[in-house]
């Protein structure tokens, strides 16, 4: 059986590598004059949030004198991509945010571009993924989620706010077949959105809910739902009585990380000069506030450990999504 971990090495590293960096009070050395965001969706989703956030926190921090703003949405962060590819030459100033659907969307040809297209600035943090079932759910851990499926594999549908082949299914098809059961066979039901699939899962149309672990800790706290499950190498401060898949013996890990790409032929001074400045970040009280108000986990990925990461993400998924048809 192909075993779909998400590069438990790349992992680890990446997870130890932030924040290096010396402390930076307000008002600090500026590293950077001025960011243009690039922001492949509309306002209030996560790739603006992210943007917007980090833009925050580098002004603030003293770190960047100012920084601006664009929202421009189309083929699922296609338009935004192309946008980047097609004006290099004038887009120096400019940092494009994007996230793991940057690797699904090239594999499915749905982005004529990759990530190898762009020049590789830094992950910057992620959002793990949570296996969770209603607050009155039977089902208290993995073992007893399985022990559901093997006994009626039809009843024990897990849902999700994407569209089959999207993340939530493949962090569900991850788990199942790293738990050895057959990706294939697990009945996946998607949703529009989150919102709908967590209503599904309160009135009992779904066994289980695949979903992000930021969304999860809310309902969690609010005892709506019980986190069976969290897709993180080790556990998460903020869900801390959530069990990994590792400890409850499913070999996998998986990181839905959001970070920062530049032009292609972007000039090594202005690439070194952004990721100094996101190293730095991470020290400043600025930033800590914006982190923690969104709940992300840092993950810092500079340059070539973050391509490194990413062609890890790319074969997980490229071998998971050949095996699930989608490819």
């Amino acid at each position: 059986m192909t075993n779909f971990k998400m590069g438990r090495r790349a992992l680890i590293a990446a997870v130890a590598a932030f924040g290096f960096a010396g402390p930076v009070a307000a008002g600090g050395h500026q590293v950077v004059d001025s960011i243009h965001f690039l922001i492949p969706g509309g306002a209030g989703g996560g790739w603006d949030g992210t943007a917007r956030g980090t833009g925050e926190a580098l002004t603030k921090s003293g770190l960047v004198g100012s920084a601006s703003y664009e929202n421009m949405s189309g083929g699922g962060g296609g338009k935004a991509i192309g946008y980047l590819i097609e004006n290099a030459d004038s887009n120096e100033g400019t940092l494009m945010v994007n996230s793991t659907p940057i690797v699904i969307r090239s594999l499915t040809g749905v982005f004529p571009q990759s990530f190898r297209d762009l020049t590789l600035v830094a992950g910057t943090i992620g959002d793990y993924a949570a296996m969770v079932v209603g607050k009155d759910s039977p089902i208290n851990n993995m073992s007893d989620l399985i022990a559901a499926y093997d006994a009626d594999p039809s009843a024990t549908a897990i849902g999700g706010g994407s569209v089959p082949g999207g993340m939530d299914h493949l962090v569900a098809a991850m788990a199942m077949e790293a738990a050895g059961k057959d990706a294939l066979d697990v009945k996946y039901i998607p949703y529009d959105a989150g919102g709908k699939a967590m209503a599904a899962l309160l009135s009992g149309e779904i066994a289980a809910l695949s979903t992000g672990l930021s969304e999860a800790i809310d309902l969690a706290n609010a005892g709506e739902v019980k986190i069976i499950g969290i897709t993180a190498d080790a556990r998460v401060p903020a869900a801390a009585d959530a069990m990994t898949m590792k400890e409850q013996g499913i070999d996998m890990t998986f990181v839905n990380w959001r970070g920062f790409f530049g032009a292609p032929g972007l000039s090594a001074e202005k690439t070194a000069a952004y990721q100094e400045a996101i190293a730095k970040m991470y020290d400043t009280p600025e930033w800590e506030e914006v982190r923690a108000r969104n709940g992300w986990v840092n993950i810092h990925n500079p340059g070539d450990d973050f391509k490194a990461f990413l062609e890890d993400q790319e074969k997980v998924i490229g071998d998971l999504m050949k095996k699930l048809g989608f490819l």
